[in-house]
């Protein structure tokens, strides 16, 4: 999926005048790295050591990068965050840097060879200790997330956030109207009976310049601020959603890494087909609120076509899904 514009303008010298106003000499000049939705980051260099700046409007996220990387094991690895705070309206965390690829840029070769070790490190992420923490759904840095039940968290996706707001009055302007979202929802609703009450670490967005990979495999896991409590399967249906948007990425590679990871693991999950049929639903309702919302309408249409084929498919009856799941 193309990496959206930032929102908000930067002030170009902000990021100069900050890192000064932190280390003085201690630093070099920082340099633009790439930019995702909600931030811009920086490479610098730090008492010698490699460092990454990112600057957003969102504190709360570099806040859940913070306590991700402090609960993470080994397996999943995700920097440290080094600094937070905030200046000049902007939100900024200084972290550890880490060298690698990102998974958006790998040939369908490479990233058939990273697969293994991207589903170990997710397997590493349901296992991170979630004791004094609350709720289903996206988490504050508090540890509590909003939603009673993991079916509840999921349902909430018809409803507006703070932070992606308006989206249901300009679907309606576009002449789109709200029906895709309504058989979609409906949709989804049906196949809740099947979904466990699992309360795990899930990343919730996995490409976009968040997993960067070397040679053995993916050397970090960024930006968490996009993390969820519940089932961790719907990581594995994140990539199922988006693989297709890359062309040089087989389907069949993916598919076949995650059927082999399931068998090599444990029994085939419980409801496996409808349970991914369920967040494939979410991830494009969550995709087209978003494209709308940022007025993205070639890439709006195209999710409302993948929300009216899963919601016209029956439960766990899609090409999405492996065959043999």
């Amino acid at each position: 999926m193309p990496t959206p514009p930032f929102p908000t303008p930067l002030p170009p010298s902000l990021a100069p005048r900050l890192v000064r106003t932190l280390y003085g000499d201690r630093a070099t000049e920082p340099r633009p790295l790439a930019s995702g939705a909600w931030s811009q980051a920086y490479a610098l260099t730090l008492d010698g050591a490699e460092v990454v700046l990112r600057v957003g409007a969102h504190g709360e996220d570099f806040a859940k990068d913070e306590v991700v990387a402090r609960l993470a094991g080994p397996g999943l690895p995700v920097p440290p965050v080094l600094a937070r705070g905030e200046t000049e309206g902007w939100a900024y965390a200084v972290s550890g840097r880490v060298r690698g690829t990102a998974l958006d840029d790998l040939s369908g070769e490479a990233v058939a060879r990273t697969l293994p070790s991207l589903l170990r490190a997710l397997d590493a992420a349901a296992r991170v200790d979630l004791a004094g923490t609350s709720g289903y759904g996206i988490w504050t840095p508090d540890g509590r997330a909003p939603h009673a039940s993991w079916p509840e968290a999921l349902l909430a996706i018809g409803t507006e956030t703070p932070r992606v707001p308006g989206w249901r009055a300009a679907l309606v302007d576009s002449g789109i109207g709200l029906g895709p979202v309504e058989a979609g929802l409906s949709a989804l609703a049906a196949l809740t009976p099947c979904l466990p009450d699992a309360r795990r670490l899930i990343h919730g967005d996995l490409l976009s310049r968040n997993v960067l990979a070397g040679e053995a495999g993916i050397t970090g896991v960024l930006d968490w601020g996009n993390a969820l409590y519940g089932d961790p399967l719907y990581d594995a249906a994140w990539l199922l959603h988006w693989w297709p948007w890359y062309p040089g990425w087989r389907p069949g590679d993916l598919h076949a890494a995650l059927l082999t990871h399931w068998r090599a693991t444990g029994p085939t999950p419980a409801h496996l087909r409808e349970r991914l049929h369920a967040y494939l639903l979410h991830i494009a309702l969550d995709a087209l609120a978003y494209c709308v919302f940022r007025g993205r309408w070639d890439e709006v249409r195209a999710h409302v076509g993948t929300v009216l084929t899963l919601a016209s498919a029956g439960g766990g009856e899609s090409v999405l899904i492996p065959a043999g799941a």
